[in-house]
């Protein structure tokens, strides 16, 4: 009679032998670290998302283009890229169509292609 009626428990679950003690043990460990890893993965993403969001670089490069770009008299611009430190505009006019390329910095033409007809 030295055992209480509360040992007789049906969800007490009976010791486990040594080896599936180190194998849970083994496996608990590996757990842990697999779970560390995504944690200081999660985290190197997000500091390169801020990062990016907040760095000054963005701004940098709107400070070197300039704010007015002299065309000639009668043309029209169709459109505008920004391309290998650039400005390319492409120009309309009544004799043809030329690409202008513009340094965007101080705003002058640095080059010209002329479209003509054959």
């Amino acid at each position: 009679m030295s055992q209480s009626a509360f040992d007789d428990d049906p969800d007490k679950e009976p010791p486990l032998d040594p080896a599936a003690e180190r194998l849970q043990r083994k496996l608990k460990r590996l757990l842990a670290v697999s779970s560390l890893v995504m944690v200081l993965g999660f985290i190197a993403v997000f500091a390169a998302i801020v990062y990016r969001v907040t760095s000054n670089d963005a701004q940098a490069d709107l400070d070197a283009i300039a704010a007015t770009v002299a065309i000639e008299a009668g043309a029209e611009v169709a459109d505008v890229e920004i391309a290998d430190g650039r400005v390319i505009v492409l120009l309309r006019k009544e004799n043809g169509t030329s690409l202008v390329y513009i340094d965007p910095a101080t705003g002058r033409e640095t080059g010209r292609t002329e479209f003509v007809a054959r």
